[in-house]
This record gives C-alpha cells, structure tokens and sequence, in this order.
C-alpha cells in the first residue's frame, strides 16, 4: 500500500510519501519558522531593476522580494500611483511563489492562485485550461463542465467583490477577472465534486480581494495552511491510498481539513496506534531520513553516486565502483551502470528535492546509440516527477545537464 505518513521526529513535522515501503519524497516543515510560501500579502514596491528586469517588493518590513516585471500578469493595486505601469511607492497584492534559497530573495508573483484538489483559480490568466495530463475527449468535457458551472455561479452571485481596489487595464477589459486549471486530479470528476471545488475558490478569492481593498502595507491577506497539509490535495489516490499519523493532534487538524475541503478523501486519514512498535520504527522513518542526506547512495549492480550541492548547482556523480564485469563488455557494463544510475538519479532528485541546475556526470560511453537510449530513458524518470524537471542536453563530456523548478528549499536545507 502507497502511503503519505506525517509524524513529529527531530522536534519537527516530517512527511513522508512511500511506495511500497520506500520513501519518495520526504518533507520537513518546523513548526517555530514556518514557511510564507502561498501566503498572500499586500506588498509595497521598494525598488525597480529594470536593467535586470525585476521590481523589489517588501512584505513586511526589511523582507524584500523579487517579482519579475515580465510575468506581472493583472495585477489588483490597494494603492496606485499616476502611472499605469508598475512604479515605486506601489502597494499592491502580491502571493509567495518561492521561499528564500541560500542567498536569493524570496519571489513574488501577482498571479494569485487559490489551489482546490481538482481545481486552481487563477488571477494572472483569464481562461479555463487543463493540465496537460488531461487530454482528448476527458479534456474538452472537463472544459465544458466548468464552463457550465461558471455560468450558474455567475447567476447566482456576481463576480465583481466588494471594495475599491484598483486592477490593470487588462483586467477591467476581460470577460473574467480570473481564469480555472483543471489539476490531473480532475480526472473522471462530475460536475458536483467540481461545483464544491469551485465554490470553495471562489469565496476564498472574494474574500482576499475584498479584505486586500482596506487592508494596510504589509498585511498578510491569507496564510496558506501548513505545508504538510497542502499536499494532502495534490496527492493523487494512485500515488497514496492511505493518509496514517500517529500524533493526535495531526490527525484532528487533517481531519479538519478534509472535512471541508475534501469529503471524499476523509476514509484515506488513518490513526495509528501501537505502542509496541511506534510508527518510525515501522517504516525505518529516521534511516530513510538519514538515507536521503547520505552523500553517497550505492547502486545494486555495484557502483554508486555521489550527490554534492554547490551554491550554484548540484553535482552527481556516477562511478563504477564494486562492480565486476568483464574487461571485454566494458561498454556494455559501463551503459549499464548508467542506466541504473539514472533510474537512481532522478529517484534522488525528487526525494531529496533538488532544484535549480542539476549535472549528472555519467561514465563515458562511446556508443552514439547508448547514449541517445540512455537520455530517453532518463528523461522517461524524470516526467514522473510531479514538479516540473527538464532534461537539457548531454555534452561531449557525458555530462547531463537538467534543470528543476525551485518551489520549497531542498531537503537538506529544510532541516
């Protein structure tokens, strides 16, 4: 069984996804420095690059955030200057799309999105789309379905919140002020379970844009619920049949949540109670964690990586090591030896949340066909990541160069 297990280790709240016994992605969220990633604030513009293309918004007071100008998408003003463009002295509502790594500042976008399990309403884009995991004839009822679904609300209650707040002119000329994203969870959905995603949305936007319009610089609209709580909706059942915790406490806030937001997953959330053998020791959670912070992760056929962070990238390294093949299959041992290091590489990436520019250094190969099947199959591992990874290029060297959205700080940092 596919599990998501939360539980308290190290004076912090660990989250854990396993498959078949083994943790592919591992969460640690401390409760006294918790994350503002998702937070809604209303920023104050403090500077503009425009050299580099970037405006410098403060969220609170001395935190400074970079928002790039060319993804400003509709922005909703509290205060606005003369200007139409952005400019200093602008306060405006603005969402945390990264958390600070290493020396960057945290990012903001003006794109505010509301995540449902099914559903995200957008501001920044006006138009109803779907993930591209969705497609053909699910894609276009789906589409149609939230269509319909948008006309009843309309009939019902107007779109235009209460409160003077100002929007860009792209805004005002829309036939909406935000836009719907059908999530991969959307599958197979009716209109019913959509209609309650899309109403819980929807008053949550009405209410951060009616309380932004008279709220002061600095104030934090909506706190986004705790991190380890937030993934219980972009868990897919394939992914996790079971939510288990062995904290009392957990397990009323989860159910608290899924009572509200997802009725249908409340038979997923279990309890777990055995004192003979508590819930880390079960599932080895504590050599899982250390596993996943180990530099060195071994291979079955008998060589290893070594997986080492820099401030600008993170390095692995595929070696042969133990392995004992015939000096006359050389080649093949060596495609070998990558292949499994690929399937391990990209496992890596996802446990251990590694971000920004990855470079895979595999052993040198010198069968154009190899490595071309090599890459294929690399970049097959890799599309089952859940965030989005890409697979750049291999260089001369054999060195493979991929790259991966940063949204939370890698696991080591998170600790």
């Amino acid at each position: 069984m596919n599990q998501y297990i939360i539980c308290r280790m190290r004076d912090s709240i660990f989250s854990f996804l396993m498959k078949d016994g083994k943790a592919v992605e591992i969460h640690c969220d401390r409760e006294e420095n918790a994350s503002v990633l998702g937070n809604i604030y209303v920023g104050r513009v403090r500077d503009i690059a425009r050299n580099i293309g970037a405006a410098f918004v403060e969220i609170a007071p001395d935190t400074v955030c970079y928002l790039a100008l060319d993804e400003i998408q509709n922005p909703i003003y509290t205060k606005k200057g003369s200007s139409q463009k952005i400019q200093l002295g602008d306060e405006l509502l603005v969402q945390v799309s990264r958390e600070a790594i290493k020396t960057k500042y945290p990012s903001v976008t003006t794109n505010l999105t509301f995540h449902g399990k099914y559903l995200l309403l957008t501001t920044g884009r006006t138009q109803i789309t779907a993930s591209s995991k969705l497609a053909g004839e699910e894609k276009k009822r789906l589409i149609h379905l939230v269509n319909e679904l948008e006309s009843e609300s309309n009939e019902k209650t107007s779109d235009s919140p209460s409160g003077e707040i100002t929007t860009s002119n792209d805004t005002q000329s829309s036939p909406r002020a935000y836009g719907w994203l059908l999530r991969t969870n959307a599958g197979g959905a009716d209109g019913d379970t959509l209609r309650r995603d899309m109403e819980l949305l929807l008053t949550q936007y009405r209410r951060v844009i009616a309380d932004g319009a008279h709220r002061v610089c600095h104030s934090c609209v909506l706190a986004a619920p705790h991190a380890w709580i937030s993934r219980l909706s972009d868990i897919y059942e394939s992914s996790a049949e079971q939510f288990l915790t062995d904290d009392e406490g957990i397990w009323q806030e989860a159910k608290e949540y899924l009572s509200s937001c997802q009725p249908e997953d409340l038979p997923r959330l279990a309890f777990y109670q055995d004192a003979l053998q508590p819930l880390c020791k079960k599932y080895s959670l504590e050599r899982q964690l250390d596993n996943a912070l180990s530099e060195k992760v071994w291979l079955n056929c008998g060589g290893y990586l070594v997986i080492q962070p820099t401030e600008a990238l993170t390095v692995i390294d595929v070696n042969s090591g133990k392995y004992e093949g015939s000096a006359k299959n050389r080649q093949k041992a060596f495609f070998k030896i990558n292949r499994e290091a690929a399937l391990e590489a990209a496992s890596q990436i996802r446990l251990r949340n590694i971000s920004g520019i990855i470079i895979i250094d595999f052993i040198n190969m010198e069968s154009e066909e190899d490595k071309e099947e090599l890459l294929h199959y690399l970049e097959g591992q890799l599309r089952q990541d859940p965030i989005r990874t890409v697979l750049v290029d291999m260089t001369k060297l054999s060195l493979v160069e991929i790259t991966r959205m940063k949204k939370e700080k890698p696991l080591r940092a998170q600790l």
